[in-house]
């Protein structure tokens, strides 16, 4: 062989090489983070949203009863949905709001668990960095807010994206709210774009028998801002493809359960956590509606190898709506 045939060999296989990197360096993994489950693979959890409000608007009342049903449950975690601290975010990590909001409104024993967070809308109008910033976990350790990740929990996995770069309002008319971008811009496009292609293969390699996505913005809902087009899109697709069974959300300070009429995922909502917009609704009879509430509440989900138990609550901790789904338990064989 002669030279020059060895030198374009070796140059082929360097461009190969550089391109596999380029290629790998642009599709990032997920931070993942391991939630041990119970004994028998079995986990439990709460979801609330639209919460941080220093107790007012029922926040404590919702936040006693979820201690109550925590302990029943012996819950493993809290998810939050965002819009953690009204109304305007952080205004840095010693922002007394932390504790006025969260470390001293959730303090039943059963709610020491881990709090998986994702950012609300309101939340960007803060600090984000001072939201993300592990010096939060030094002043309460359950805190866990992240821009995007996974959460394993053994028996499901649980995807957190940051819904709020995806809502074209928040950057076509800034004038009424101010955000902080930072970590978003100069390159929307490319950060939205990141976003997916994580997500997108997290989802694609999952052997978890539960797969949760799990943002601030509806998908599908009946309350005040109803679906999330953006996210109908550009989310939607990437979650009928990777068999997603659940998408929980909050944004709509409300509870519902939608059915999907072209696909098995169920959609969630659960931001009642304090202020609520009772009479604000949208499209009640639409199909696929199976239950709405328009008062402050949260949301349990326990699951099994081969069950999901879902219960919504109100603001005394009566149950308003549950339902039930069944997994065969060697549908993945």
């Amino acid at each position: 062989m002669g030279s020059a045939s060895l030198c374009n060999k070796t140059m082929a296989l360097l461009y190969l090489t550089t391109l596999s990197l380029c290629l790998v360096s642009t599709v990032a993994e997920l931070q993942r983070l391991q939630q041990l489950a119970n004994g028998d693979g079995s986990a439990s959890f709460l979801v609330v949203g639209d919460w941080g409000r220093k107790g007012a608007y029922n926040q404590s009342h919702v936040a006693h009863q979820m201690g109550r049903i925590g302990e029943k449950l012996n819950v493993n975690f809290v998810v939050s949905t965002g819009d953690n601290f009204y109304d305007n975010g952080l205004i840095g990590v010693d922002d007394p709001a932390f504790e006025e909001s969260f470390t001293k409104i959730y303090t039943a024993k059963s709610l020491q668990k881990p709090w998986y967070s994702v950012l609300g809308n309101h939340d960007y109008r803060g600090d984000v960095k001072a939201q993300i910033s592990p010096v939060l976990r030094k002043i309460d350790s359950r805190w866990v807010c992240l821009r995007s990740f996974l959460v394993n929990a053994e028996v499901a996995e649980l995807f957190f994206i940051d819904t709020n770069p995806f809502v074209d309002m928040y950057f076509t008319d800034p004038k009424e709210h101010t955000y902080d971008w930072r970590g978003v811009l100069p390159s929307r496009e490319n950060h939205i774009a990141n976003a997916l292609k994580e997500l997108d293969l997290a989802l694609m390699e999952s052997p978890a028998k539960w797969k949760i996505v799990i943002g601030h913005h509806a998908i599908r809902s009946v309350g005040h801002h109803g679906d999330t087009e953006e996210l109908v899109n550009q989310l939607l697709p990437i979650l009928k493809a990777n068999n997603v069974d659940l998408y929980i959300n909050g944004h709509d300070h409300c509870l519902e359960h939608i059915s999907s009429n072209d696909s098995p995922i169920q959609y969630l909502t659960s931001g009642a956590g304090s202020k609520a917009w009772r009479g604000d609704v949208k499209e009640l009879n639409r199909d696929g509606v199976k239950f709405f509430y328009d008062g402050q509440g949260f949301m349990s989900v326990e699951l099994t190898q081969t069950d999901a138990n879902f219960v919504f609550y109100d603001v005394s901790g009566e149950v308003l709506h549950r339902f039930n789904l069944l997994k065969p338990l060697y549908a993945d064989m």
